[in-house]
C-alpha cells in the first residue's frame, strides 16, 4: 500500500465525494467493529450503500490505499479518511438554541466518538440558564464571543426558531465561527468564506413522501 505522509489542502475534491466520506468511514467502522481486518472494494461499497465504481472513484481522491488481489487495510483506510475530513483531532463545537431539538443534539453521543465536542450550550431565555444537559451547563448567548475565543471554536450548530436563526448566525461569524450547521427552517445569508450546512428534516420526509407517490402510481398501473 501507499501511502501519503501529509493531507494536501490544495488538492480539489468533488463536493459529492466529500459528502460521501462520511458514509465510508461509518461503514468501516462498523466492519471494524466486526473484526474486519481487510475487504474488497465492493464489499466496501455494499457496507456503504453506493456502487464499487463510484467508491473506487472517491477514494482515488484520496491516494492508493488499496493491494491488488487483498482489498483494503479497513483500520488503515478508516484512519486515512478520517484525517482526510479531519476527526482526527478534537473539535469543539457551541450549540446556541436549547430546545427540543437542541436538548436531544446535546445528548447526541455521536458527536464525542467522530471527534466533535460540545463545549458550550447557549441561550437567551433566562430561564434555562444554569440547566445542566449531558453535563454541560446551558449558559447565555451573550457569552457566544467570549466562548469562542477561549475555546478556539470554528463550529457552531443553531437549533433556533427559524426567526432568530439569522441574528444567530451573524453573532457567529462575527465571533469568528467560520463553519455553521443550521437546523433551523431558514436560509441564512453570510460572507464568503464561510461554511453553512443545512439539515431540514420536513425536506427529507417530503422527498421520501414523493418516492412514496411514484411507487403508489407505479404499483396502480401495474395493477
Amino acid at each position: 500500500m501507499s501511502a501519503r505522509t501529509s493531507s494536501d489542502p490544495a488538492r480539489d475534491i468533488p463536493e459529492a465525494t466529500v459528502a460521501r466520506l462520511p458514509v465510508y468511514l461509518r461503514a468501516l467502522t462498523t466492519l471494524v467493529d466486526a473484526g474486519t481486518s481487510t475487504c474488497s472494494s465492493e464489499e466496501l461499497a455494499q457496507a456503504a450503500g453506493v456502487n464499487s465504481a463510484k467508491l473506487r472513484k472517491d477514494l482515488s481522491y484520496l491516494g492508493s490505499y488499496g493491494t491488488r488481489g487483498v482489498g483494503y487495510d479497513v483500520e488503515y483506510l478508516r484512519y486515512q479518511i478520517a484525517r482526510e475530513i479531519g476527526v482526527t483531532q478534537d473539535w469543539p463545537v457551541v450549540i446556541v438554541g436549547i430546545g427540543n431539538l437542541g436538548h436531544a443534539l446535546a445528548n447526541y453521543s455521536g458527536f464525542r466518538s467522530r471527534g466533535f465536542r460540545v463545549v458550550a450550550l447557549l441561550d437567551a431565555d433566562p430561564r434555562r440558564h444554569q440547566e445542566a444537559v449531558a453535563g454541560v451547563v446551558v449558559r447565555p448567548f451573550a457569552d457566544l464571543e467570549r466562548i469562542v475565543e477561549e475555546q478556539d471554536v470554528a463550529i457552531g450548530v443553531i437549533a433556533t426558531p427559524a426567526v432568530a436563526s439569522q441574528d444567530v448566525a451573524d453573532r457567529m461569524v462575527a465571533a469568528g465561527i467560520t463553519s455553521i450547521l443550521n437546523f433551523a427552517p431558514s436560509v441564512l445569508a453570510v460572507p464568503d468564506g464561510v461554511d453553512v450546512r443545512k439539515v431540514d428534516l420536513s425536506i427529507e420526509l417530503q422527498i421520501l413522501a414523493y418516492h412514496e407517490q411514484r411507487k403508489s402510481s407505479a404499483a396502480e398501473v401495474i395493477a
